[in-house]
């Protein structure tokens, strides 16, 4: 059995944010464009290289492909930013 110095121990509440809407008016939107549109990137070259370095998961796990389709519903996830692809 472990003891404990007699202090309290503090944990921290983790809330997960709700997600941004990215709307979309077409049936998908590539990820590296999703990234541009939703600002997280401000041009393709610095969304690829998010991409290929891991930073962005897709629906909780990291995908290296920038050319990957999203639809409505899927969730990219880049450091504590998430949003939602909102689409036909």
């Amino acid at each position: 059995m472990k003891k404990t110095s007699g202090k309290k121990l503090r944990v921290k509440a983790f809330h997960r944010k709700e997600p941004e809407k990215l709307k979309i008016e077409t049936e998908f939107i590539r990820l590296d464009s999703a990234l541009k549109f939703s600002g997280v990137a401000g041009t393709g070259g610095e969304a690829k290289i998010y991409i290929q370095n891991g930073d962005v998961r897709l629906n909780g796990s990291v995908c290296p492909e920038r050319g990957k389709k999203l639809f409505s519903g899927d969730i990219v996830e880049f450091f504590d930013r998430l949003i939602e692809i909102d689409g036909k």
